[in-house]
C-alpha cells in the first residue's frame, strides 16, 4: 500500500470524514509546497505535547506553561457550581460558550452511546461522571446536552438511568435541552440564539 492510501485511511478515521473526502484532503497536501507540509507535521507533533485533559471536565485545554491538571473553566471561581451540564465533545463545550448564557460547570463524556450498543460503558465516560457526581459539592442540576439525533437520545436516556441512585440520594434534579433545537440537530452546528432558547426552556 502507498502512502497515498495509507494517509487516506487516517483521514477516513476522522469524525464525518468517508473514503472520498479522505483522499481529496491527500491530494490537497500533495498540492502545498514543503513548508507548509513541514509546518502541518509539527503541529501534529506538538499537538499532544502541548494540551492537556482538565481532571475534572475532561476537555483539552491548552498547558500554557502552566501544571495546572484543570482547564481556566474549571478553575474559575465565577462559575455557577450548583449546575453540571454534561455534553458529548470538545466541540459542544466550545459551541454553548459562545452564547455567553450558561454560567455553571461541565462533563465531557467523549463520545455518544450508538443504538443496541450491548456495552454502553465504554462508548462513554461513565466511571468518571459518577465519580465527579458524587463528590460534588453544592450541586442542584445536571443539564444532559447531548445532540437531538437517536444516539444523543440514547445517550442522554442511558445516563439519567444510571444516575438515579445519585438522584436520589444527592436531591439533584436531571433537565433536558428544551424546544429551540430541532430533531436531528448536533449542538456542533446550531447558532447561537438556537442554543439559548433551548437552554431556557430546558426541562
Amino acid at each position: 500500500m502507498n502512502s497515498i492510501h495509507k494517509l487516506a485511511e487516517f483521514f477516513a478515521e476522522f469524525p464525518g470524514i468517508g473514503p472520498r473526502q479522505s483522499k481529496r484532503f491527500v491530494y490537497f497536501l500533495l498540492t502545498r509546497n514543503n513548508g507548509f507540509l513541514e509546518e502541518f507535521s509539527k503541529l501534529i507533533l506538538k499537538l499532544k505535547q502541548e494540551i492537556n485533559v482538565c481532571s475534572s471536565c475532561f476537555r483539552f485545554f491548552p498547558k500554557n506553561h502552566s501544571d495546572s491538571k484543570k482547564c481556566n473553566t474549571c478553575n474559575n471561581k465565577n462559575r455557577d457550581i450548583s449546575s453540571l451540564m454534561v455534553i458529548s465533545r470538545d466541540v459542544d463545550f466550545e459551541n454553548i460558550e459562545k452564547t455567553h448564557f450558561y454560567n455553571g460547570l461541565y462533563f465531557i463524556l467523549g463520545g455518544s452511546i450508538p443504538i443496541l450498543e450491548k456495552e454502553p460503558e465504554t462508548k462513554i465516560r461513565q466511571k468518571e461522571l459518577l465519580n465527579r457526581v458524587e463528590k460534588a459539592e453544592g450541586l442542584k442540576e445536571i443539564i444532559l446536552a447531548t445532540n437531538l439525533n437517536p444516539e444523543g437520545e440514547n445517550t442522554a436516556e442511558y445516563i439519567e438511568k444510571i444516575l438515579i441512585p445519585l438522584v436520589q440520594s444527592k436531591g439533584f434534579k436531571i433537565s433536558h435541552l428544551g424546544k429551540g433545537l430541532s430533531t436531528g440537530t448536533e449542538l456542533e452546528y446550531s447558532d447561537t440564539d438556537t442554543i439559548k432558547n433551548a437552554l431556557k426552556n430546558r426541562n
